[in-house]
């Protein structure tokens, strides 16, 4: 399967195998980058998942004008590089432009539209015409049936590479909640549908000058999403998540990581035997 592009491991998988969306928030380091995509790696290979490496290059839409944003697009893009290289996974970051969108798809395997972006058409446009394969993240103001414009723009675009990715909705004030019947009506539309299931605990704007959250509800969103159809499953995942420069309270430590997946890997085999 590895001979195959991404998106043919990625097919492959549908119905047979989950897949993992995993890494650290934001790009604190590359010794940290490789650290959590080692083990990773490791991990997935001895559970039979296709990963796909995940890191944040600039956080654009950080609660406080002082928060810590990222090494930028430069950087950032020569790091996912190095670690694509050394590691021998495909990469995966998000982009706030039509240009970082092109930019970065001369070096991820994966081009992410981040939540609050996802019915933007001109970053939509510009990252299917790179010929990756596009993630979008469902926004948290958007019903899941309205998916599907949001999907016709890249598929119209020239590019049938498209994954959608739910990560909970905005319920009340600095939190969020998340309606499970969302992958089985996104599914419907014939895209692999991911849970994003460290963001569906972010609690957003939660601190006052940043977002918090309770990754303890994590791995119980991941399960039932699992249960419910979910093909794959995303997770922001650190060493010490109270360390973390981004999105600590709701990320997955690393130490814990393999429990929760092996978990989801035999719910996702008992699902697979009775449809």
């Amino acid at each position: 399967m590895k001979d195959l592009p991404l998106w043919g491991r990625i097919q492959s998988c549908l119905g047979k195998k989950l897949f993992l969306i995993a890494g650290p928030c934001v790009m604190e380091s590359y010794e940290l980058m490789l650290e959590v995509g080692q083990a990773m790696r490791d991990l997935c290979e001895r559970l039979g998942v296709l990963y796909i490496f995940k890191s944040s290059y600039d956080k654009a839409n950080r609660t406080s004008i002082n928060s810590f944003r990222g090494p930028g697009l430069e950087k950032g893009l020569q790091w996912l590089s190095d670690l694509k290289q050394e590691l021998g996974v495909p990469v995966l970051t998000d982009v706030h432009s039509p240009h970082e969108a092109r930019i970065a798809g001369e070096v991820c395997d994966v081009i992410q539209i981040p939540a609050f972006l996802c019915r933007q058409t001109d970053i939509l446009v510009a990252a299917a015409r790179t010929g990756r394969v596009v993630n979008i993240k469902k926004g948290q103001f958007m019903a899941p049936w309205d998916m599907d414009k949001v999907v016709e723009k890249v598929k119209i675009s020239g590019n049938d590479q498209v994954i959608i990715t739910e990560r909970g909705t905005t319920f009340g004030y600095n939190n969020l909640v998340v309606d499970m019947r969302a992958i089985a009506i996104m599914k419907s539309f014939g895209v692999p549908v991911v849970f994003d299931a460290t963001h569906s605990v972010q609690q957003p704007g939660g601190l006052g000058t940043c977002s918090g959250g309770d990754s303890r509800y994590a791995p119980v969103l991941a399960r039932a999403a699992v249960a419910a159809g979910a093909d794959g499953v995303f997770m922001e995942v650190h060493p010490a998540p109270e360390k973390a420069l981004c999105d600590g309270p709701n990320s997955l430590r690393l130490e814990d990581v393999p429990g929760c997946l092996e978990e989801l890997v035999a719910i996702f085999e008992v699902i697979r035997k009775v449809q």
